[in-house]
């Protein structure tokens, strides 16, 4: 089955209207009245669930209220650049923009969102019957202010899983090759040295096999900030160094002679583990970002590796974007002996749990109109076809849906993987200062990346860097 993400013209028209049929119509075109003539603007990342946005629900909306909305896609660097300029200058240009679950604790600190449940509680005659906060999953709660109200509607939600090649890990031939060489039989990693024997003997296999395959993803540019996310929120957690290895609770240390753990051992083993995989992995890896290790698994490169849930879907079903549809499965990332414990006795996490929420800038000068979208967009009734097509759930209800369960066959169980096993990941650290401390340490970062600097002297440097930002800021005492 190949439905993942194809946004043909009959498929579309189909969406369409069998989202119309769905919805209450009397209610969203009585509530659009006074907004006749309205055009949303909003600006999002060029990413797989935004793309539906654009491409199905707004189309839908339209139809259905009148109401224009016009969802502007771009780069990851140029969304937040353009939201947060306009947010800055109050020109109220965009009434909808994305916030990344990393980015919501600097956007409310600067009072840059609208709350969304005062705003529909004391407008009813723009309270959807359709919509309700209690049908979203517990990640909705990264969205919520220090009153418990919502400040943003997700959007998507997901886990940076383990893809592996289920073709290649199950092909009788290889599997005798990987026995004969390793002594244990190949099946998914456990731990960080499985994951590097895997990788290692497919990287050697593609070479004597004149293949184009190597042992493993790596997102590893040497200038872009994925690179410096993948390291904190993917690789240092499964050794234990968990929120970027700065200790809030102890003046918010980041070297270990603060009682930090950025430079830790732990740290250093991870950086340095993850630097001989990146050394390993198919030569693109030092220029890729997020998008480019989703296209190259996709492009049936890597053997395994660790990529975004919002890529899961096209890459495991598509058969017009990848080459390994029907060839994928999932599994947890590998951990250091004793972690997976850790985290399930309540300290820690095992990967990055990611997503976003539409919010509504304070700036906004459409709120009623752009409330009325969002609460659109968080209905339970258009999210089976929302997460079929870019594998995010943020609704509970999606989950049992059997255009989801179809799915949830194709993706080798990521759904359940994602409902069952989800509350072993997290997303980025509750830090107001998020981006300063980012901006701050990824140079050095970037100098690690490229040899300039040996492991142990940066993460020495940006444990020194990190801690000066705080202090410049006001975090450290």
């Amino acid at each position: 089955m190949s439905f993942a993400y194809k946004l043909a013209v009959s498929t579309l028209a189909l969406t369409v209207a069998a989202g119309a049929a769905m919805a209450d119509d009397a209610f969203w075109k009585k509530a659009a009245e006074p907004y006749q003539g309205v055009t949303l603007r909003g600006v999002t990342e060029s990413s797989p669930p935004s793309l539906y946005i654009r491409e199905v629900l707004a189309p839908q909306f339209e139809e259905l209220t009148g109401i224009r909305v016009d969802v502007e896609t771009t780069s990851w660097d140029q969304m937040f650049d353009k939201a947060i300029k306009d947010m800055e200058a109050g020109t109220g240009i965009y009434d909808m923009v994305y916030i990344e679950q990393d980015i919501i604790y600097s956007y409310l600190a600067r009072d840059f969102l609208t709350d969304l449940t005062a705003l529909i509680a004391d407008n009813p005659a723009i309270a959807a019957p359709t919509y309700s906060e209690d049908n979203f999953t517990t990640f909705a709660d990264y969205f919520k202010g220090d009153n418990g109200h919502l400040y943003g509607v997700p959007m998507e939600a997901f886990i940076k899983i383990y893809l592996y090649r289920t073709d290649l890990f199950g092909d009788p031939d290889i599997q005798a090759a990987f026995k004969e060489k390793t002594g244990r039989d190949l099946a998914p990693a456990t731990n960080h040295e499985e994951y590097a024997e895997i990788a290692q003997f497919f990287t050697d296999y593609g070479k004597a096999n004149d293949m184009d395959l190597w042992g493993t993803t790596a997102q590893a540019h040497t200038g872009h900030v994925a690179s410096w996310y993948e390291y904190f929120e993917s690789i240092a957690p499964t050794f234990g160094v968990y929120n970027w290895g700065i200790d809030a609770n102890n003046n918010y240390a980041a070297s270990v002679a603060n009682g930090g753990e950025m430079n830790s051992d732990a740290a250093k083993k991870a950086l340095t583990w993850w630097l001989s995989m990146r050394d390993i992995a198919p030569p693109e890896s030092p220029a890729s970002t997020w998008t480019e290790v989703g296209t190259t698994f996709g492009a049936g490169r890597a053997a395994q590796g660790l990529v975004y849930g919002e890529n899961a879907g096209w890459i495991a079903a598509d058969e017009t974007k990848s080459l390994v549809v029907g060839k994928v499965g999932v599994a947890l990332p590998p951990l250091e002996d004793g972690i997976m414990e850790e985290v399930e006795g309540g300290k820690g996490y095992i990967g990055y749990y990611d997503g976003g929420a539409f919010g509504l800038p304070s700036t906004s000068k459409n709120k009623e109109a752009a409330a009325l979208f969002l609460q659109y967009i968080g209905q339970n009734e258009v999210q089976p076809d929302w997460a079929v097509a870019a594998p995010r759930v943020t609704n509970t209800a999606t989950y049992d849906d059997p255009k989801v369960q179809a799915m949830n066959e194709e993706l080798g169980g990521y759904y359940d993987m994602l409902k069952d096993k989800g509350y072993l990941f997290a997303g980025a650290p509750a830090y107001p200062f998020h981006a300063q401390v980012r901006e701050a340490t990824a140079p050095t970062f970037f100098k690690i990346l490229t040899g300039d600097l040996s492991v142990s002297d940066g993460l020495d440097q940006m444990a020194a860097e990190a801690e000066a930002e705080l202090t410049s800021l006001g975090y450290r005492k």
